[in-house]
């Protein structure tokens, strides 16, 4: 390994992590660069660079932060050869690999070649003439006062299914633990490679979300019955649509890698950060 970057959170005080990294590189003769925007209110000796540079010359990506960051060091490694170790300095931080305390660990693993990558599917969506590419989701949210979200999903040129709602989300496998999830959409393993159409609050005829191949172009028809919505890329609002625009979709496998450390398992980690152990816990007693 020849350099690897870091991908800081904005606010957060990633001192403690920082110096880990910057420590364990010293002593192994890997430069470490860094956005040049998020370093400078550091003291530390990474290189500044662009986000461009940082995608494209890392051999390794570190987010520092929360979920938030980790899929912005996703987009930054969308397309290029650096996986992503994803460390946690918030509360959930479902998508991070460690702790900061587990950091220097972690190093040494991936210094002994202990690891193995998982590939994570993106969504890019067409949004008028612009790409837009999600890692969790991109959804059309109802604006407050223009009415609810009405919209037509057809699958491989087909129709399939409408709904009205306040939000209509599609999401990756990776986005099935986020805003999908609190829609009510299934937990899935980012091992499946399909997309996940959830409606949020729905409040059509026909309420259930749908699990749709990877391969079929999705696209999401803004119905004249439905107000002014806002696209969402990974809670980011994109744009606006209006009844009558259309929006394509497709999902896009591998698109970006993470490191897996092979201490827990993505059911593990579900189980404990979603705390599905406390949904129904049991008294041992059987009835029939």
């Amino acid at each position: 390994m020849h350099s690897a970057g870091l991908v800081l959170h904005p606010r957060r005080d990633s001192a403690a992590a920082v110096d880990a990294v910057t420590g364990w590189a010293a002593n192994r003769g890997i430069e470490i660069l860094g956005v040049e925007e998020e370093i400078g209110r550091l003291d530390c000796s990474a290189v500044a660079v662009t986000a461009a540079e940082l995608g494209s010359r890392a051999d390794l990506l570190v987010s520092l932060g929360g979920d938030g960051t980790m899929l912005r060091a996703m987009r930054l490694a969308d397309g290029q050869r650096a996986p992503v170790l994803g460390v946690n300095l918030g509360k959930l931080g479902f998508l991070a690999e460690v702790d900061v305390p587990d950091l220097p660990g972690a190093l040494s693993a991936i210094d002994s070649h202990e690891f193995t990558v998982e590939p994570r599917l993106a969504v890019d969506g067409v949004l008028g003439t612009r790409t837009v590419t999600a890692f969790n989701d991109i959804a059309v949210v109802r604006v407050p006062g223009d009415g609810s979200a009405a919209v037509a999903v057809r699958v491989a040129g087909h129709e399939f299914v409408s709904y009205a709602a306040d939000a209509v989300i599609v999401a990756t496998p990776t986005g099935s633990t986020a805003y999908s999830f609190s829609a009510g959409g299934p937990i899935t393993s980012p091992s499946v490679e399909a997309l996940l159409v959830t409606p949020a609050a729905p409040h059509s005829a026909y309420s259930r979300g749908v699990v749709l191949s990877v391969h079929d172009t999705v696209t999401l028809d803004i119905l004249p019955s439905s107000g002014r919505l806002a696209v969402e890329v990974d809670g980011e609002v994109a744009g606006y649509v209006e009844p009558g625009d259309r929006i394509e979709l497709r999902g896009r496998p591998g698109a970006a890698r993470v490191v897996r450390l092979g201490r827990t398992t993505f059911y593990q980690r579900a189980r404990r950060k979603l705390r599905l152990s406390d949904s129904a816990e049991l008294d041992g007693r059987l009835t029939f």
